[in-house]
């Protein structure tokens, strides 16, 4: 059953929206005790983990995000707020039954945001999104050297590496990247997805990625069609 079926044939009871609304508000409370509190109980609720990223999670990140661009809330929110909705999919992801692993794909992502860059929020969207659709994803986390990509890809027998960036400046260190990787001879290795605030599909082509995803939906469809995933 992929993430949107579960969505839909979900019977969530009235107990069980608290218990989400609750992490929702712990999330934008930026309290990271009642995040994992409220994380908790959806485990021992059974509430489906995939369901809580792919939708709960998403929203909330998207709705920080949209507070960050009107000017609401400012960058340390941003990174406090990435840094408890990471904690909270590590935590789900734990709690995964055998029936729902062994739906993943197979496919291996690393993924992280770019060196000098440690915003969190689109990098995390895209992560969850990848999960819930049975990519096995390794986050890198922020501010991660070229060299890390590099050496995590090979490590994780990567099918994917993925990079954020949301400063211009950082920009040049996924074009950095991509040479590197023809520099060794591993281009031809791995798919390269690029994304983040200033990316575009210009700068993908430029810089050689096979791929551009404006937003975490995108991201999961270009992966799916660079992995021929139906």
């Amino acid at each position: 059953m992929n993430s949107q079926n579960r969505i839909e044939a979900i019977q969530m009871n009235q107990g069980d929206k608290e218990t989400l609304a609750r992490l929702e508000s712990a999330i934008l409370g930026y309290d990271a005790e009642k995040a994992k509190y409220a994380t908790r109980e959806i485990i021992e609720k059974q509430i489906d983990p995939l369901v809580v990223m792919n939708y709960t999670l998403v929203n909330i990140a998207r709705l920080i995000g949209d507070k960050f661009e009107a000017g609401e809330i400012f960058l340390p929110h941003l990174v406090l707020a990435g840094d408890i909705m990471s904690e909270v999919s590590t935590v789900l992801e734990s709690s995964m039954t055998p029936e729902v692993l062994n739906e993943l794909t197979g496919k291996i992502v690393v993924i992280g945001t770019v060196e000098g860059d440690i915003h969190s929020i689109g990098k995390n969207i895209v992560a969850m999104l990848m999960k819930s659709n049975g990519f096995k994803v390794y986050d890198l986390g922020v501010d991660v050297k070229s060299d890390t990509f590099l050496e995590q890809a090979e490590a994780k027998g990567a099918d994917i590496i993925a990079m954020s960036c949301l400063l211009t400046t950082t920009m040049l260190y996924q074009r950095e990247i991509i040479e590197e990787l023809e520099h060794q001879g591993l281009r031809a290795k791995y798919k390269v997805i690029v994304g983040g605030g200033p990316v575009s599909q210009n700068w993908a082509e430029e810089i050689g990625a096979d791929g551009f995803g404006k937003d975490g939906i995108e991201a999961v469809r270009i992966a799916k069609q660079l992995m021929k995933i139906g």
